[in-house]
């Protein structure tokens, strides 16, 4: 799924990440004394406790960015999604020690972060399992991880919302104060835009939602409505439009929140409040030859 999910457009800003992560980190000025640059390190990934994996295919990733891709061996031993025990190991890899070390950090911070992004994510699918409700991310995400943080919550289970502002337009309550209400709005975006991107209508009221559902867009948010406001919500809402649940979704909500049966219920915590996942990188043997 690494290669469908990241276009060429997503990964150029997961190239930019990955070499602003290299810069920030300098010379690895300790590693460049102790190793002779012909040195070959052998390493491993240990997971330390049982946990989703994601982010592997970022070793490889990180190793060309640093050019010394094809000077290194890298052999994935668990692919995204799976769940691994602990001491299980998901990755090993061989190339030259000073390169190796200075990307140590980098590779591993990826794979830590969105292995937790994606325990995360399964744990608030499980809570919705045999609802039929679907589970989506925010934009309530890492500055400049956007994209492999939404990875992430692919390989845990749960869905995206719109990765961007401009592919799926949303009328928030800030923009309809702007505009006058809710109709205004919305003609004026669909006169600016032609043909307009799907629709979506936050709204914290029953009126709202029936002046939205009278506008047809392609989907309604219930945000922060009390669960019992939100039922009657949903029933003023026609099949052919999605509905949304939002607002401070959490694991002691969610699943109350599902057997009202929206469409979608989303949450900024599987990627704002996700755990990392612990993995280590074991230094197995070296050798002093020539790649």
């Amino acid at each position: 799924m690494f290669a469908s999910f990241f276009d060429s457009w997503r990964m150029t800003l997961v190239h930019r990440l990955v070499d602003l992560a290299l810069e920030e980190d300098g010379q690895d000025l300790t590693s460049c004394a102790l190793f002779r640059s012909d040195s070959l390190l052998a390493a491993s990934i240990v997971a330390k406790e049982d946990t989703l994996v994601a982010g592997l295919p970022l070793i490889a990733l990180v190793l060309e960015r640093l050019g010394v891709g094809a000077a290194c061996s890298v052999t994935l031993l668990a692919h995204d999604g799976e769940h691994v025990s602990t001491g299980r190991t998901v990755a090993r890899i061989l190339g030259p020690a000073p390169a190796l070390l200075k990307a140590e950090r980098v590779i591993m911070n990826f794979i830590c972060r969105l292995s937790g992004i994606s325990n995360a994510t399964q744990r608030f699918v499980q809570a919705v399992a045999g609802t039929g409700v679907r589970v989506l991310d925010t934009r309530k995400t890492t500055p400049g991880l956007r994209y492999v943080e939404k990875y992430a919550v692919r390989m845990g289970g749960g869905y995206n919302h719109r990765a961007n502002l401009e592919e799926m337009l949303m009328l928030k309550d800030n923009h309809i104060d702007q505009a006058g209400g809710i109709t205004p709005a919305v003609q004026a975006l669909r006169t600016t835009y032609t043909p307009c991107p799907p629709l979506e209508i936050e709204c914290r009221t029953l009126d709202h939602v029936r002046e939205a559902v009278s506008l047809k867009p392609e989907r309604i948010m219930l945000d922060n409505m009390p669960p019992a406001i939100a039922a009657q919500a949903l029933a003023l809402v026609p099949a052919e439009i999605e509905t949304e649940i939002s607002g401070n979704v959490t694991l002691d909500t969610i699943a109350d929140l599902a057997r009202l049966q929206p469409t979608y219920i989303s949450t900024g915590a599987i990627t704002h409040s996700a755990v990392v996942a612990d993995f280590s990188m074991r230094l197995t043997s070296t050798v002093s030859e020539t790649l």
